[in-house]
């Protein structure tokens, strides 16, 4: 059941990337770094071959290179993301084989294509996984070039920008490095948001009555501190627990009802790693 959800979720998401490419970014030829970007530029010249066959070359072709290269370091969920997303490319194009753009301003294309882009990204790296192409051409620099991860994603798609401004226009070309750098920033705001937990301190007399709660209906694990009022001089229970949004409102809801006068902080946090979140060492 994990698995048909963790591959659900990542088919959804690859499924909005491709939405953005298919009716965003391709029809205003912007070429916004990766392996997309690379067949955007390529099929401008050779409008036969379509945007979605020119992925799927790239990523098998790319794949057989990372496994040659530098080994078997990408997991069956990147290896399905990668194919996935060419596959609902190529469909779409199907769908939309005059090329027709939801908008034909470049901002306002650059702009909802790369929040819907990003979106799909963040859930497909929520599961682990990516999506290939830009991933592995990093990985290779990385290997013989000895540099960051992060420095050889931006100079790959730096380079694919380059080529998209002799294509298509410096305008263009500027659009698309405009996207480049959003991009990135937009996938760690979406992933953040998508983690985002809060994190509990409850100061209660009815703590024992709290932590069943949290434990039997909740189904969430909690721990108690031993404390003392500086004021009051008198000692009491801390309890801490970690939840997500929903099930915090529940929790508050129930404290209303057994302690009127519990002491409650709430703090956000914004990755959780451990039993009953994410993996501590996920697979790919």
């Amino acid at each position: 059941m994990k698995k048909i959800k963790e591959y659900g979720l990542i088919t959804l998401g690859v499924f909005l990337v491709a939405i953005s490419v298919t009716f965003f970014l391709k029809p205003n030829n912007i070429a916004a770094g990766g392996t997309t970007g690379i067949a955007i530029i390529i099929n401008s010249f050779f409008p036969a071959l379509s945007v979605g066959l020119l992925m799927l070359i790239m990523e098998i072709f790319l794949y057989i290179i990372a496994f040659i290269v530098i080994g078997n370091k990408f997991g069956a969920k990147t290896i399905y993301a990668g194919l996935m997303l060419a596959g609902i490319v190529g469909v779409l194009e199907k769908i939309n084989p005059n090329n027709h753009a939801v908008t034909n301003d470049l901002f306002l294309a650059a702009i909802f294509g790369i929040f819907i882009s990003a979106i799909g990204m963040a859930i497909v790296f929520n599961q682990n996984a990516s999506t290939g192409g830009t991933d592995i051409l990093a990985k290779i620099l990385n290997k013989f070039f000895h540099l960051d991860i992060g420095k050889a994603l931006l100079i790959v798609d730096f380079i694919v920008t380059l080529f998209a401004a002799a294509s298509f226009g410096i305008e263009i070309g500027m659009y698309a490095l405009f996207c480049v750098i959003i991009n990135g920033f937009m996938i760690d705001y979406v992933i953040e948001g998508l983690n985002m937990s809060k994190q509990i301190l409850i100061i209660s007399k009815n703590y024992k009555d709290i932590s069943k709660y949290i434990i039997n209906d909740l189904n969430r694990g909690c721990t108690v501190f031993t404390g003392t009022g500086v004021y009051t001089n008198s000692s009491g229970y801390v309890l801490y627990t970690v939840l997500n949004r929903k099930e915090f409102i529940k929790l508050k809801n129930y404290i209303k009802e057994v302690d009127r006068r519990a002491f409650i902080t709430v703090s956000d946090a914004h990755e959780v790693l451990g039993e009953g979140f994410k993996d501590i060492v996920g697979e790919n």
